[in-house]
């Protein structure tokens, strides 16, 4: 066996970038992006790739520097996710959802060297370059213009579209050397109060996309709506992926009924993936808003566990639903609920409930577990013994850019640890039971409790402050506050929530705030927050206020609040 030939010369590193140049020689003239009036094929999406990729090595981008982009789901951001690392360099897509505070911590931890901001967030983005602080390197800003209806509006003087005529359309980009060198940079909102930077491995992109579009079916040439925010672990790697199938990519600017169901009927949309929140957009559609649907739609859910009843409802309606769970450090989804025919003959509660569970190991994922996190024992298949979920394989995240002590915490004995209780069934499928560290999920979105509370602590009558999630009907969970105030402190509950509005991100603001004698504490002072929790659980939140939106310019923060934690 040792004088087997060595097949160096054979050798390529996996990377996703290969999916779009055998896109563009095989489904040339496929549409490839459709956004509003504007439509591309893949041998223009490979050409648009190459220019950019030819602008940003003419701006001086060099191998490992950090592009940042803060922009909805647009064509341009879809094009970043290959022609950033065609030029060597490492995509950053930022959450929209962020205020200028934690923009500008972004920017200034991953010394991002262009900064490129949708028109619609130039306030924000603004805001946020004011706050780097005096000696921090600036990035240089290209601001993305409406493709198909131009606003003018800019922050400096570069713009994509002007920047793309520049480059070269017929650039050839260096072959990636090593298959482990970063991708992508995503950072987690995570359990703490500052963000971490997630690195992603041109190796682990791709096998994270091979997985899914073998664990979800996806065959070839679907037609993919954009319902789930390419910022989020990179469009769960269906940035990719749709380009490895050689479909479609419907770009939607907001997540509203009328706009999913209005690009199902005129596109046929196949696929899309989505928080299960947004079933309740689809749901509670008006009917001048609905379409009928002539072809089941494929969903891929995540971020929060779907209630039974929920599934239910949604499928009623012609979608199919599959349930997937994972985190930033993954990669994106790393369970998926593969469905099998033998529970074809169940009842339909009991199939909903057999599609909320997480389920197994996507393909690529060397293993799984959920285990005892102090003794490193497997819990019981029994469905009751509950431990830690823990993940080993490549797809899972590099590490912390800039941080081994966090990224040691994160890997012991070989694992990675997720952060979140479970238990195995006798059938091996995963179910969440808990979320450790306090976490909150609200529409998909993870909330720190630490940070609310923080925020909290910042007002001058609050002496102690706690917060547990309650539940929401629309957003599943929301945080409600529990506040101990300073002796003769009377402020109200509306002045306490207008003090979060100016200290948070408004999807991280308590819905309800309860004042408290005394918090329930241990016998060594740590507040005992699953009393407070079993409180929250019988609260209702009071009705949400609706705002009117320019539908030209609108965020719709309701619907970037329901997009999954992946």
């Amino acid at each position: 066996m040792d004088k087997l030939p060595k097949c160096e010369a054979n050798y390529v590193a996996l990377t996703p970038l290969t999916f779009l140049k055998r896109a563009a020689a095989v489904y040339s003239n496929r549409a490839s992006v459709i956004h509003r009036g504007v439509r591309f094929t893949w041998r223009q999406t490979y050409e648009r790739c190459c220019r950019l990729a030819s602008a940003l090595n003419s701006l001086n981008v060099v191998n490992n520097d950090v592009v940042s982009v803060l922009a909805p789901n647009i064509p341009a951001l879809y094009e970043m996710h290959f022609a950033v690392p065609m030029a060597g360099a490492v995509l950053n897509a930022i959450n929209t959802r962020l205020d200028a505070k934690t923009i500008a911590t972004i920017l200034r931890h991953s010394e991002a060297k262009i900064f490129f901001i949708d028109y619609e967030f130039v306030p924000v983005a603004r805001d946020a370059l004011r706050l780097l602080m005096p000696g921090t390197s600036m990035p240089l800003v290209v601001v993305i213009d409406d493709i198909d209806c131009p606003t003018g509006i800019r922050l400096g003087e570069l713009e994509y579209e002007a920047l793309l005529s520049q480059g070269n359309p017929r650039f050839v980009p260096a072959e990636i050397a090593d298959e482990l060198s970063p991708i992508a940079l995503n950072y987690t909102s995570g359990t703490t109060s500052e963000p971490k930077g997630v690195v992603y491995s041109h190796r682990g992109a791709y096998l994270s996309t091979l997985s899914l579009i073998l664990g979800w079916g996806m065959p070839t040439e679907p037609v993919y709506m954009w319902s789930l925010p390419m910022f989020h672990c990179n469009g769960w790697t269906f940035t990719w992926g749709v380009a490895a199938r050689g479909g479609t990519n419907v770009c939607i600017r907001s997540t509203t009924a009328a706009e999913m169901y209005g690009a199902i009927a005129a596109h046929g949309v196949t696929h899309m993936c989505c928080a299960p929140i947004v079933f309740n957009l689809l749901l509670d559609a008006k009917p001048h808003e609905r379409r009928p649907l002539v072809a089941p739609v494929e969903i891929l859910t995540g971020g929060a566990p779907p209630p039974a009843a929920l599934l239910e409802r949604i499928e009623r309606l012609g979608f199919h639903v599959v349930h997937a769970y994972g985190l930033t450090e993954a990669t994106g989804p790393a369970l998926v609920c593969e469905w099998q025919r033998k529970w074809d003959r169940v009842s339909g509660e009991e199939k909903a409930r057999l599609k909320a569970r997480q389920g197994i190991s996507i393909l690529t994922l060397a293993d799984v577990d959920v285990k005892d996190p102090e003794t490193m024992e497997s819990v019981a298949r029994d469905g009751k013994a509950m431990g830690e979920i823990v993940l080993r394989g490549s797809s899972i995240m590099k590490g912390y850019l800039k941080d081994e002590k966090a990224t040691s915490e994160a890997f012991r004995n070989g694992w990675f640890f997720t952060g979140d209780v479970g238990v195995i069934h006798p059938d091996g499928y995963v179910e969440i039971k808990d979320r450790s560290k306090d976490v909150i999920i609200s529409g998909g979105e993870n909330i720190s409790s630490v940070e609310v509370e923080g925020a909290l602590y910042k007002h001058d009558d609050i002496v102690e402050a706690a917060v547990v999630a309650m539940p929401h009907p629309k957003w599943g969970e929301s945080p409600c506050a529990f506040v101990k105030l300073r002796d003769s402190a009377a402020p109200s509950e509306a002045e306490i929530i207008h003090h979060c509005r100016n200290n948070l991100p408004h999807f991280m603001v308590p819905k309800m705030v309860q004042f408290m004698d005394e918090l329930p504490k241990t016998a060594t002072g740590k507040i005992q927050k699953f009393q407070l929790r079993a409180m929250a659980k019988t609260f209702v939140p009071p009705p949400e206020k609706r705002r009117r939106h320019d539908h030209r310019h609108n965020n719709n923060q309701d619907q970037l609040m329901a997009l999954s934690r992946l």
